[in-house]
Formats: C-alpha cells, sequence, structure tokens
C-alpha cells in the first residue's frame, strides 16, 4: 500500500523537479529523474519516464527534450519569462513604497516561478542599488485593505500622521480618525495616494497611505458625495502636481517648441499644441496650481512662460519673491557666513 501511495505522487514530483531544477541550459536527464523519485520513495522504470513525460505534455506543460550527451527534459514556456521576472524584481526593488523586508519576501516568491538556477540572476539583481525604502510595513495590507472598501463602496476611517525629527509619528487633527468615502488609489512620485471625499472637510481630497495608521472598513455603505462612477482618477492625478493640493484652474503657457516632448510627457499625447511663430508654442491645461506645479515651471526656466490665469501668474510672482527674499541677506549659521568665500 505504501508503495501505491508513493506511486500517486509520481507525477507530482516530476512537475516539481522540473520547475525547480531545469531550463533549457540544465536539462534533466533520465537517470537524474529516476534518481529523484527514488529519493521520495518512489520506484522508476527508463520506459516509464518517456510515458511520463507524454502525459504531462498532454496535460498542457511545454516539456521540452535535448538529444545528446548533455541532453534530458526541461520546462521550455512557464508563467512568466525570465526577461519579465528581472522586471519585475527591479519594479519590486526600486518601489519606495514597499519596506526592505516585504521587498525581499515578494523577490523570494518570484524566484519560485523560475528554476534555481535562473533564480540565482533575480537574486543578483536585487542588490543593483541602494534606493531609500518605506518605514511603515503595513502599507501593503493598507493597500489591499483600500482595493476592497473602493470595490464595495464602503467608507474607512484611520489616523493621519506625520513624523518628527526624532522620527516619532505625530498624529494629525490632534489625533482624530480621518473618514473619508475612498474613490481610488493613484501612484504618483513612487508613492500610493487614496483619493476620496473627507467628510470632515466636505470636500475631495487625498492621502499618502503610507502616513495611514489603524485602517478600517466601515460596515455598511454611505452616501457619497458625487459618482464614484464619473470620477476620473486618471485626471485627478494629471492635475495635481506631486499630489499637492491648490486651486484648480485652465492654465495657458507659452513654451519653446524644444519642450514638445516635456509637454506631452507630463499631459499626454492628446494634448493640443498651437504653434506660436517660429520658436514657440501655447497649450492650455487644466492643473492644480500648488507650489509643486510652480516649481515644476521654475525648473524649465526661460523655456516656458505661464500666461494666464492672472491669479495664477500672481501665485508664480509671490513665489519668486519669497524665494529672492530668502537669499538677499546673508545668513549666519554657527557663527559662520553662508558665503563659501568667507
Amino acid at each position: 500500500m505504501a508503495k501505491s501511495a508513493s506511486q500517486k505522487k509520481k507525477l507530482l514530483v516530476l512537475v516539481r523537479m522540473l520547475w525547480e531544477e531545469s531550463d533549457e541550459e540544465h536539462p534533466l536527464s533520465t537517470r537524474q529523474l529516476i534518481a529523484g523519485l527514488e529519493r521520495q520513495g518512489i520506484q522508476a522504470e527508463r520506459k516509464s519516464i518517456y510515458d511520463d513525460m507524454d502525459t504531462l505534455e498532454a496535460l498542457g506543460l511545454d516539456v521540452l527534450s535535448r538529444k545528446g550527451k548533455a541532453g534530458g527534459w526541461y520546462l521550455g514556456r512557464r508563467t512568466f519569462e525570465l526577461a519579465e521576472l528581472k522586471l519585475l524584481v527591479d519594479v519590486v526593488q526600486s518601489s519606495k513604497f514597499i519596506t526592505r523586508r516585504k521587498s525581499a519576501a515578494l523577490i523570494h516568491k518570484l524566484e519560485s516561478q523560475t528554476s534555481v538556477y535562473q533564480a540565482r540572476q533575480l537574486q543578483r539583481q536585487v542588490y543593483v542599488s541602494n534606493r531609500p525604502k518605506a518605514m511603515n510595513e503595513n502599507i501593503y495590507y493598507t493597500v489591499d485593505q483600500l482595493h476592497a472598501a473602493i470595490n464595495a463602496q464602503r467608507p474607512v476611517s484611520f489616523y493621519y500622521f506625520e513624523y518628527n525629527v526624532k522620527k516619532e509619528r505625530v498624529l494629525r487633527r490632534n489625533g482624530n480618525r480621518y473618514v473619508v468615502s475612498p474613490y481610488g488609489l493613484v501612484w504618483d512620485n513612487e508613492n500610493y495616494y487614496l483619493a476620496g471625499f473627507d467628510h470632515a472637510k466636505k470636500e475631495m481630497r487625498h492621502y499618502r497611505v503610507d502616513k495611514m495608521a489603524d485602517l478600517r472598513i466601515a460596515p455598511s455603505p454611505c452616501q457619497r458625495e458625487g459618482s464614484v462612477e464619473h470620477f476620473d482618477i486618471a485626471s485627478y492625478a494629471q492635475k495635481h502636481f506631486g499630489m499637492f493640493s491648490g486651486r484648480e484652474g485652465r492654465v495657458l503657457l507659452r513654451c519653446r517648441r524644444s519642450l514638445v516632448g516635456v509637454i506631452l510627457d507630463r499631459f499626454g499625447q492628446e494634448t493640443m499644441l498651437v504653434p506660436d511663430g517660429e520658436e514657440y508654442f501655447t497649450v492650455a491645461i487644466t492643473a492644480v496650481v500648488s507650489p509643486q506645479f510652480l516649481g515644476w515651471l521654475f525648473g524649465l526656466g526661460g523655456e516656458v512662460e505661464l500666461c494666464g490665469p492672472d491669479w495664477a501668474v500672481e501665485l508664480l510672482r509671490n513665489q519668486l519673491r519669497q524665494v529672492e527674499k530668502l537669499y538677499q541677506k546673508e545668513k549666519i549659521y554657527d557663527g559662520q557666513s553662508n558665503n563659501p568665500g568667507q
């Protein structure tokens, strides 16, 4: 009976061996397969291995064979190609919102999707660079909860915090819970944001997911402001530069033609560009005029001019005045001038 029970596992053991120990450069010979089965208490003959490979192929596995001295069987097509796994590993490793420990766990799972030999290539890729990672370990599960709340159209409540200079959490709103009807999740500047209707402020707002704590989903839906079905999450993210808040409006920019690529990358290929002489073009876009937006304009230097509306132009002038005032006076730090020549 014991032998019969072991034989029932034969195909499963063969699949695991092919999955973990074989690839195009490392085929498993008949002798290796028989030895692997014997380690599991399963007896096999050479001819039965051929029959088993035919059975696995009939069941949908891409079992390939190679003739010759270094021949044998291996799995060809898998769920993910090696190039795809490398891409996914790099995304996980470079993602700032995933902590180091969670990154290592996810990468280990990705490594299980290929042979042990190809997995070594993924392990080398893990250490491409020493990028900063999130401090909040719970974000991975918070994102999952938020997706569930959005699908169920239920409000969520949470504490929202910032860090002080001692890296300690400081709760916002005097430690009161935020109550938000979630509309969608936005990925911007390597951070996750929740966009939704804030019931205390009675307006649409967004929140960094990694700064949420003790997230709870309400047991029943509540009446929302507006319709979530008509909420355009992509448009919302495009208008909020760096997810900063500000006044929304239709903004007119006059740009040098060298900035065509920059404008299309930021606002999309469907953005209408209107020629303005041989060297310039104008573009009207809807944006939230925040300090981040104004900083983006400043970074483009003399290549772009904010032409309107007047209130947006005045905001830019005020910000420029504040920066200029900051550097007009010579400041003293610890008894030393900020002038490097003194």
